[in-house]
């Protein structure tokens, strides 16, 4: 692996859409005590579940610490790659590098700084120095050649790529103190440009009300091709998601892609509101003192969480009437996939989601 210092896009490297040719996978084992509930036995078991629909199609790897390492070989089947890497938490996108091709099918890691959503201003957790170092040690792990990026703040949940030059993320996150709070928001969105091969960046206002990334764009929508996307949705009366999900849709009603196309959306309808129980409560360690959650805390469920594996869709259930009815739009929306789905309440109780768990690292000839 070598470390570069040089331009993403100066070099013609890109960030290519999810939909594009996968080698594999990359996920982290759940393992914090503070994130999972009862030892995360029951997460771990959803956990599972999930790599194995990825690895219907693609190389799975699964990164586990010490500690862990045993369990995760144990739970995982033998065709499942686990390796032993430490990590403060188990949010593979957000921690994992963000990975670019170029024209010729090279590949190269763009590893960003991380500080837990949001630093000392209002991050998740501290210390989070094991998974600021963990996109070093992915590129490492793959023999893929590095970009130090590490003057930048950005997890991968943030941001969304066609692969065609559009990038999508939101203002809430991007914008917030917790990130990069010296530079304005045209010095962000020339790093992102810059960083990652863009030509255009959109700004959608809002995310999932309550989603304690700050609202993270991967939450809230996604790219189904160039010039299309889906976009969570509620008109539900007196819930506070309704109003957000208002500015973005009229933000998109006069937006255009880096190709000057007007964007076909989709609404994806929300799950009535997920909350915390008790129960889970109890289960968690707590934090300073603290405790982790609070019963009746409403969780960040969307159904725009979703993974694009190789032939698959791999997306979430609540247990709820828009289970069904998501899946049948995800269905319309990927005719050359199978929809997957996995109920994944446990998941979601840690903070995230399918789509949060998961890396996708990209084809290439190297």
């Amino acid at each position: 692996m070598q470390t570069l210092y040089s331009s993403p896009k100066q070099d013609g490297f890109y960030y290519p859409a999810e939909a594009a040719p996968h080698q594999g996978c990359l996920l982290i084992w759940p393992h914090r005590g503070d994130s999972w509930s009862y030892g995360g036995y029951a997460a771990r078991e959803t956990f599972v579940k999930i790599c194995e629909a990825i690895a219907q199609s693609e190389e799975v790897t699964v990164c586990a610490p010490a500690a862990q390492y045993d369990n995760a070989r144990l739970a995982l089947p033998d065709h499942i790659r686990v390796v032993e890497l430490s990590s403060d938490d188990s949010w593979a996108r957000d921690t994992a590098p963000i990975f670019l091709i170029d024209g010729q099918g090279r590949r190269r890691g763009a590893d960003f700084d991380f500080n837990a959503w949001g630093g000392l201003y209002n991050g998740c957790y501290f210390p989070w120095d094991l998974d600021r170092h963990l996109g070093r040690k992915v590129c490492d792990l793959y023999s893929i050649d590095r970009y130090d990026l590490q003057d930048f703040v950005l997890e991968g949940g943030s941001i969304h790529s066609d692969g065609e030059g559009t990038l999508l993320t939101t203002a809430a996150c991007l914008l917030s103190p917790g990130r990069n709070p010296s530079l304005s928001q045209q010095e962000i969105e020339q790093k992102l440009l810059d960083c990652l091969g863009g030509e255009k960046v959109l700004w959608l206002p809002r995310g999932i009300y309550n989603d304690e990334t700050d609202e993270h764009v991967d939450n809230v929508a996604a790219f189904v091709k160039p010039g299309e996307m889906v976009l969570s949705w509620t008109e539900e009366e007196g819930d506070p998601q309704s109003p957000l999900c208002q500015e973005n849709w009229e933000y998109l009603q006069t937006a255009r892609d880096a190709k000057g196309r007007k964007l076909k959306v989709r609404k994806l309808p929300l799950p009535k509101p997920v909350t915390v129980s008790e129960e889970e409560c109890r289960g968690l360690d707590c934090v300073d003192g603290k405790p982790a959650r609070t019963p009746g805390e409403r969780l960040a469920a969307s159904y725009a969480n979703f993974y694009l594996s190789n032939k698959n869709v791999i997306m979430p259930a609540f247990g709820d009437p828009m289970d069904e009815v998501a899946a049948n739009i995800l269905a319309d929306c990927f005719p050359e996939r199978t929809v997957i789905q996995i109920p994944t309440r446990e998941i979601l109780l840690g903070g995230g989601n399918i789509h949060c768990l998961t890396q996708q690292i990209p084809a290439g000839i190297d």
